[in-house]
């Protein structure tokens, strides 16, 4: 039995280098000689020094450390399991030729809405900053084998080289960072917990009329939120803070995230991270994101998902829910950074959430659409109609109670009703899709578009 083993052993040897060499014939450049060559040194008697970055930092620490040299080029490598080896060891290994300089490494990676770019997963960077030599193998985080940073090694010979590199890192990421002034949200991945991919959206571009609530009400959003941006140098000039909170409370369908969407589309210069359902649990993520790429907002979605107060606990604690106290509690005060949450039940949330000064500084109910509103709704949603003035009465009327989602729902319903039939929308297009939205059969359907009164006038009971 000894003997299969020492002969699979050596085998697996024969292998390994076989991979390594690329082949019958064919040598690889030694990994170790092109690293003794641009160091002008023996490779392992430098020390090596790791630093590591989140896992959605792969583009911008590649951007700090293109940054930084003055030339380089990156160089890959060849060979099996190269990448469960630190540097160190990858040095270790080299010098008995099971690793030969190959290809790099590349992932595809989102850098702006519709533009990708293809940043380096594993190579070494061999670089040059004046008269300092450098090697920096960056690699990218691979959650599926349980690495969930992204990590940078660095050979240099000259310590006082190796501090100033990692002392501007910081610096050259913050400079170079591909979400300042962007809209970002974090997803997981399916490989255990940890911050997954990132998606850059769209900034909305929303306007004032786009936006219906009662008065003043809009107003004094705008006023906590972009106010206190636009005046930022004043305040801090008179000794006031600048961090803030609002919450948008009220019931589902009232145009909560319309509200939010219509808040980012005036703060045009602002980094926003949306979190929401199972991405709240990326708050310490998003918190370093806004506190390096202040002027930053961060939008909480139904925050009563992770913000319940402990009465409804069933006497468990929400660790969840400290995290994301503790993180909008530890900003600076002068952080320009705003936290906007929603949530349809207000009720449950924890009150030191919603009445301490500096997690949430003001909370604005967003209530159902009156009488006026509810016109302008269906105007807004309706430009196409032409409705008159006495049929849009009349469905206002019908449809008390109801949602702005509910409105532009009957529109959509209209116009659909009207094309099944080949017509344009008319009166009695728009009727019948009233009377099929609050129809008594369609119970659930009602509930689902915020319809909480009965069936009006004119619909089927």
């Amino acid at each position: 039995m000894d003997d299969v083993d020492e002969f699979a052993r050596l085998f697996t040897r024969f292998l390994e280098r076989m991979q390594a060499a690329g082949g019958p014939g064919v040598r690889r450049e030694s990994l170790r000689e092109r690293l003794r060559e641009h160091l002008g040194m023996e490779p392992e008697q430098v020390p090596v020094v790791a630093s590591s970055y989140p896992s959605y930092d792969l583009p911008n620490v590649q951007r700090a450390v293109e940054a930084w040299f003055d030339s380089f080029e990156v160089v890959g490598l060849a060979g099996s399991n190269r990448g469960h080896h630190t540097l160190g060891e990858l040095l270790e290994l080299a010098e008995y030729d099971r690793f030969g300089v190959g290809a790099v490494d590349y992932q595809r990676v989102q850098i702006d809405v519709d533009v990708e770019q293809d940043c380096v997963a594993f190579g070494f960077y061999l670089g040059v900053k004046g008269a300092d030599r450098y090697v920096a193998l960056l690699r990218a985080a691979n959650p599926q084998y349980g690495r969930n940073n992204v990590d940078l090694e660095i050979l240099v010979a000259a310590k006082g080289a190796r501090d100033r590199f990692l002392g501007a890192l910081p610096g050259l990421i913050r400079e170079h960072n591909v979400f300042r002034g962007k809209v970002v949200s974090f997803e997981g991945h399916e490989f255990g917990q940890g911050v997954g991919p990132f998606r850059l959206h769209p900034r909305p571009g929303l306007r004032r009329e786009d936006v219906v609530l009662p008065d003043g009400v809009l107003e004094r959003i705008e006023r906590e939120v972009v106010g206190i941006a636009e005046h930022r140098e004043t305040l801090l000039s008179a000794g006031q803070h600048l961090r803030r909170g609002v919450l948008l409370y009220g019931p589902p369908g009232t145009g909560k995230t319309h509200t939010v969407r219509y808040v980012l589309s005036q703060l045009p210069e602002f980094t926003v991270v949306l979190l929401a359902g199972t991405s709240i649990h990326f708050i310490a993520q998003a918190c370093a994101l806004a506190r390096m790429l202040q002027p930053a907002l961060v939008v909480l979605e139904d925050c009563d998902l992770v913000a319940e107060a402990r009465d409804f606990s069933r006497g468990a604690e929400n660790p969840l829910l400290f995290q994301v106290l503790n993180e909008m509690d530890g900003l600076a005060q002068d952080a320009d950074v705003a936290f906007l949450l929603t949530t349809n039940r207000a009720d449950l949330l924890e009150p030191a959430l919603v009445q301490r000064p500096g997690r949430v500084d003001m909370a604005v109910e967003v209530p159902l659409p009156d009488t006026d509103g509810r016109a302008r709704l269906l105007r807004l949603y309706g430009p196409a109609l032409d409705l008159p003035a006495e049929l849009v009465a009349e469905i206002v009327e019908q449809t008390a109670g109801t949602t702005a989602s509910f409105m532009k729902e009957l529109v959509r319903r209209t116009i659909l009703l009207a094309a099944e039939v080949g017509q344009p929308p008319a009166p009695n297009h728009l009727r019948s899709a009233v009377a099929d939205l609050l129809s008594s059969q369609d119970t659930l359907t009602r509930r689902l578009l915020g319809a909480t009164a009965p069936p009006g006038p004119g619909t089927t009971g």
